[in-house]
């Protein structure tokens, strides 16, 4: 029988430019149960979603309240699910797998800013290599490079990050934020996957797919959208 993780690898194989993998970003599990329900074959959490669904701000939500919210995600649906933790809470890289697992998802986006400061490289992807040692093939591990919201806009720094990363075990790194006119450039300079932002106005997630993308992710878009049609439903009723 093939694992969740086999198949969220195989996933992002072979996939041809126009057809990336489109990952959508539940916040609980209701929604979960509705993108799974629609076909998708696999989710990925988003930290500032899930942060909004449990009335925190984007990046205060305690690991212990993540960790059980994308638990309940998880179990919730028969597909795949990866769990944005944002970098790491602190956990010592053994007890983040550890955790990660018992919360029953397949893979992890893992960012290299702290408190909105860009952390050295060389340390993040060692913290990235100790993960993936202690993971083993137990995790798709998805490396976020904050450069472009960190108002580093030369994209040769997000290839040497990513090149980094990818050499400490990286499954797939995630230019979150990099203009549309440097995506054919990071994708020719980056080995492996490439994680793409979808975002209202931007360019389709086909227009992505052929730019470079090899799976696309959401951020809590998809949440803000289903909240701005609360907003509008609430409105009605008030």
């Amino acid at each position: 029988m093939v694992s969740g993780v086999d198949l969220f690898r195989a996933l992002h194989r072979g996939r041809v430019p126009g057809d990336p993998l489109v990952l959508p970003g539940p916040w609980d599990a209701a929604s979960a149960r509705v993108f799974a329900e629609a076909g998708f074959p696999a989710l990925a959490t988003p930290s500032a979603g899930v942060a909004a669904s449990l009335g925190y701000e984007d990046g205060a939500t305690p690991a212990d309240e993540m960790f059980a919210a994308v638990a309940r995600i998880a179990r919730a649906v028969d597909v795949p699910v990866s769990a944005d933790v944002e970098d790491g809470y602190g956990l010592a890289p053994r007890e983040l797998v550890e955790r990660l697992l018992e919360a029953g998802v397949v893979g992890c986006n893992l960012e290299d800013s702290h408190r909105g400061v860009l952390q050295d490289p060389a340390r993040h992807a060692d913290r990235l290599a100790e993960v993936r040692a202690a993971a083993g093939d137990r995790l798709f591990v998805n490396a976020r490079v904050d450069t472009f919201v960190r108002g580093v806009t030369d994209p040769a720094r997000a290839i040497e990050r990513a090149a980094s990363y990818v050499a400490a075990g990286a499954d797939c790194v995630y230019p979150i934020g990099a203009p549309t006119d440097v995506l054919p450039l990071l994708r020719s300079g980056i080995q492996g996957p490439v994680n793409l932002l979808a975002r209202p106005g931007g360019p389709s997630l086909t227009a992505l797919g052929e730019l470079g993308a090899t799976r696309i992710t959401f951020g809590p878009g998809l949440q803000l959208r289903a909240t701005e049609a609360l907003r509008k439903i609430a409105a009605e009723l008030a």
